[in-house]
């Protein structure tokens, strides 16, 4: 299997697109055919645990891979989960089930692809002959990051640097990344939102004076963002292996088709459900969920992707995103694959902050795709009556995702012909985070009581809903940042700079001095 650009003709192979993370005329990595699923490996898929599963569907796509490698790697990955099974799929009604990806080391969706992705480079490497130090870097609205630095610290032949936007992630998830171990890590906060921090990683990506100039540092960028495909891949094999459960409960047939809603920022977690829909998994609408900043939204209802508009910081800080990268695989894919015209549409999106695709395109959307957006008020609602109903308490993302789900079952029902009896297929939310990394939002949206302590806000939680606490989650309180730094988005590339000359230690030591000269002008 080939890998080509959305925005030209680069052909590289499996193992190559998860090297280089980005093609190098600034598009992304899309293979070269859908690979199918036929019904009779579904049926063969029943038997298998999620590691096997995960790996049948890497191997669809990365076929330069060993099988076996890819499925003890698989193996390897998901044994860090808490209860057995990494994904797990949980009946809260009659046809509606919440898949909970968030039982990993940082506690959110990310870990299922980036426990992975360490396997995948490396190997990637070695069979394209790199010798070069790889440095990862990796834009983040708050999981991503973590999880990243989680699955890559202390990897041989690899350093990794995470930008997260300086006041436009929770304080757990900032306490996540900044309190990372690794003596190959780093973390920067960047003043502006993701928006400005992805926008900024990507122009590093794009340059080739940056990249020439960190080849003749022995040193080649890949990136962990979704814009990898390697980030993307493994969290195709989730919708399966949900699709699959429903079929051993004995909730569907075989062939019956299943909805999924999943809440969207990057459009990363939504086009996996879109792949495995292209590779024959029987799925019915693909509802696409935001939060206040519904770009998404209007452009599903539309066709307009319009960047003029405010950007809105939420208790859902993972989805407060207004440029979509991943967007662009499914322009890819609607386009007919017209790389040009792919190509076309982003340089316009860069220039002028929009972009319209045409009528027949957004028909072809709307056959996949169905829209809705909530604000804060709608969120809170949505995740107070959901506990109140069936004790289930959820993060703030699944919140959106659950009130935009209860919404397009509604437009259902409305919908149908008083003679219509079909019953409405089974609806799948995507639960994408441990509701413990946003412990304030959820505890004031089910009790109404605002708790400025993160910690404060998990213990009482944890008496209000008996759910445990991870106890990565935990440990954070006794752990001291150990970065510190905040950039502009110009002085990133310099922030790099100094990374690969001094070093995590040196890093982390920069911090320390400079924590105690403010210490110690704080007491004169």
């Amino acid at each position: 299997m080939y890998f080509f650009s959305t925005r030209g003709a680069q052909k590289v192979t499996g193992a190559q697109a998860i090297v280089l993370g980005l093609a190098d005329d600034g598009g992304l990595f899309v293979p070269e055919r859908f690979p199918t699923v036929s019904e009779a490996e579904l049926n063969d898929m029943l038997s298998m645990d999620y590691p096997e599963r995960a790996a049948f569907v890497l191997h669809k796509y990365l076929d330069d891979y060993d099988y076996e490698g890819l499925k003890n790697a698989c193996e390897r990955a998901y044994a860090q989960f808490d209860g057995g099974d990494p994904a797990p799929l949980v009946k809260i009604s009659n046809g509606v089930y919440m898949l909970e990806l968030f039982h990993g080391p940082t506690c959110a969706f990310k870990d299922m692809a980036l426990t992975v992705l360490p396997y995948l480079l490396r190997e990637g490497c070695n069979l394209c002959g790199i010798q070069e130090q790889v440095l990862i870097l990796v834009a983040t609205s708050g999981d991503t990051g973590k999880a990243a630095l989680e699955g890559f610290k202390d990897a041989d032949g690899i350093k990794i640097m995470v930008f997260y936007p300086d006041e436009g992630v929770s304080k757990m998830q900032k306490l996540q990344m900044c309190t990372t171990e690794g003596n190959n890590t780093n973390v920067v906060a960047v003043k502006g939102n993701f928006d400005d921090c992805q926008t900024a990683v990507k122009r590093i990506f794009n340059s080739e004076q940056y990249k020439a100039d960190l080849k003749s540092k022995n040193t080649l960028l890949s990136s962990a963002n979704s814009i990898n495909f390697g980030r993307l891949a493994p969290q195709i094999a989730y919708y399966f292996s949900a699709y699959l459960d429903l079929v051993s409960a004995g909730q569907i047939e075989i062939g019956e088709k299943v909805d999924f809603t999943v809440p969207t920022g990057n459009f990363g977690n939504i086009l996996a459900a879109y792949y495995a829909k292209q590779m024959g998994l029987p799925v019915g609408k693909l509802v696409c969920a935001s939060n206040k900043n519904n770009i998404l939204t209007d452009f599903i209802q539309t066709g307009k992707y319009d960047c003029h508009r405010e950007f809105y910081k939420t208790m859902s800080p993972s989805m407060d995103i207004l440029i979509s990268s991943n967007l662009e695989r499914l322009l890819f894919e609607l386009s007919g694959r017209n790389a040009a015209l792919t190509k076309q549409r982003m340089e316009k999106l860069v220039k002028e902050g929009e972009y319209t695709v045409t009528a027949e395109e957004l028909q072809r959307i709307n056959e996949s795709f169905y829209a809705g957006s909530t604000n804060e008020e709608g969120t809170v609602e949505c995740m107070y009556d959901f506990f109140c109903n069936y004790g289930y308490p959820m993060d703030t993302h699944t919140g959106v995702a659950m009130s935009v789900a209860q919404e397009y079952i509604e437009k259902c029902e409305k919908e149908k012909l008083p003679k219509d009896k079909t019953p409405q297929p089974n609806m799948v939310v995507v639960s994408t985070a441990s509701p413990y990394k946003f412990p304030q939002d959820v505890l004031y949206a089910l009790t109404g009581n605002d708790v400025k302590d993160s910690f404060k806000g998990v213990k009482r939680l944890n008496l209000l809903t008996a759910m445990k606490v991870p106890k990565s989650l935990q440990e954070l309180r006794y752990k001291e940042p150990r970065f510190k730094a905040v950039s502009t988005t110009e002085n990133l590339y310099n922030e790099v700079l100094k990374f690969l000359e001094i070093g995590t230690e040196g890093i982390v030591a920069q911090s320390a001095t400079k924590k105690r000269a403010g210490k110690k002008n704080k007491e004169q």
